[in-house]
């Protein structure tokens, strides 16, 4: 026989399993959440009645929020919200401290006679939305999706199924936003509300930057592997690695070193170093593909790498690629924080989010270099966002005196201390011009 208080939460509607999505809320505790770490800390209440979390004004009308301990880049959150009226409350994105100078976002929930469902807010509207009262249901739960993606942050959420708002912010204003931050649930302070703002079924799936989903489609039915699909095409991208040969691809170093073997581009152990270097030279574009690399492996991606024979680190740039896990114990090394994976090397650390996976599994790179800026993600969690104009390299010239376009290319660093046939692989090698 169950007990009273089990009773009641069996009782409790609960989100169906989903496919690829995690709660963020068990039911019972606020395990996971914390009252701090965004630009608006405060003193709400915050309590779980009846199987939901339910945030209302402290004592003195204050306000706060509840964020995840985890910050995310991109990602899909469903969650089911109840608001008694007058209430204002919302959605917050990417919230990131005071100290790091930049902004999060938020979908109001503002649910009063002056106040907009479904607004996109920033320190003032970036988009208002003064019909979005018409879909939400007085005292009754209501369905919420919101999907995060994009370096310039694109907000999309529907409200009980029906289109809430669709809004990407300012390409121009990219500094002002951070790139990764918190989730947040808000109570708004000195508004003089007495009800309260429940939220439950908190779940949340992880995308991609580029929201792939919807752009590629797998080339074959049951695997691995993206081809453009229909929207894709129409936004510009294309394949720079066929699957099959090396055709538009030339060697540096020794050829017979670099194999297409069943749509993976395979780098093999031996040799001294090199490079894979496109043909072609780029300028402005979004690049995204998936590497596997070997224990012990040191490669990179070069970025508008010049062709005059010079270091395509430093005549162009390098995102580095390296095995973070085993380096500095078997070589008796102390790396710099700019030669980790993820870090544009010489020059920003990747910073140690714990997102990089290891040796022998797949990693996907995601980048946007357009300018002066760049931008890159590991594993759908954007690492920085940056304008190298104003970076001051600890190693290589300034950005101003490095090519503005050049060959995009895969090092093949050497292949000490590795035991393996294959050093790295890489695979659905994709590039869209800007």
């Amino acid at each position: 026989m169950l007990t009273p208080l089990l009773a009641l939460l069996a009782l409790v509607p609960q989100a169906p399993a989903e496919k690829g999505f995690t709660p963020l809320f068990d039911g019972k505790t606020l395990a996971g959440w914390t009252e701090k770490g965004g630009r608006y800390d405060g003193d709400a209440v915050w309590t779980i009645e009846e199987g939901c979390i339910v945030g209302r004004q402290g004592p003195n009308g204050e306000g706060g929020l509840l964020y995840t301990e985890k910050a995310y880049s991109c990602f899909e959150l469903r969650l089911d919200v109840k608001l008694d009226h007058p209430f204002d409350s919302g959605v917050f994105l990417r919230m990131v401290p005071p100290s790091e100078n930049r902004k999060g976002a938020q979908v109001t929930l503002d649910w009063r006679d002056d106040g907009q469902i479904g607004a996109l807010y920033s320190d003032g509207y970036i988009q208002e939305n003064p019909e979005g009262e018409k879909l939400f249901k007085k005292d009754e739960w209501n369905e919420l999706v919101v999907r995060c993606t994009g370096f310039d942050m694109r907000v999309e959420a529907t409200l009980n199924g029906k289109p809430l708002v669709d809004c990407t912010y300012p390409a121009e204003r990219f500094l002002e936003f951070a790139p990764r931050g918190l989730i947040g649930l808000q109570v708004h302070g000195a508004r003089g509300d007495t009800g309260a703002a429940r939220f439950r079924n908190v779940r949340l799936r992880e995308l991609p930057v580029f929201g792939e989903e919807q752009v590629f489609g797998s080339w074959r039915k049951g695997g691995p592997g993206l081809a453009v699909n229909e929207r894709g095409k129409a936004l510009g991208w294309k394949q720079l690695f066929d699957g099959t040969s090396l055709d538009g691809w030339k060697a540096e170093g020794d050829a017979s070193r670099y194999q297409a073997h069943e749509h993976e581009l395979h780098f093999l152990t031996g040799g001294d170093g090199g490079q894979l270097i496109t043909t072609k030279d780029y300028q402005d574009f979004e690049l995204r593909f998936d590497f596997n690399i070997a224990r012990m492996a040191n490669s990179g991606l070069f970025l508008r790498a010049a062709r005059d024979g010079s270091n395509p680190a430093f005549s162009g740039c390098e995102v580095q690629i390296l095995d973070d896990f085993n380096w500095e114990s078997v070589t008796n090394s102390t790396l710099k924080p700019w030669q980790f994976t993820g870090s544009l090397y010489g020059s920003v650390p990747a910073g140690k989010h714990g997102v990089l996976r290891k040796p022998g599994e797949w990693n996907s790179y995601e980048v946007l270099y357009q300018g002066t800026r760049l931008a890159v993600a590991l594993n759908g969690h954007i690492l920085y966002d940056v304008d190298t104009a104003a970076l001051v390299p600890e190693q290589g010239e300034p950005f101003a005196k490095r090519a503005s376009q050049g060959f995009i290319g895969l090092q093949h660093h050497g292949s000490a201390h590795i035991e393996s046939e294959v050093l790295a692989s890489f695979r659905d090698v994709l590039i869209r011009e800007l």
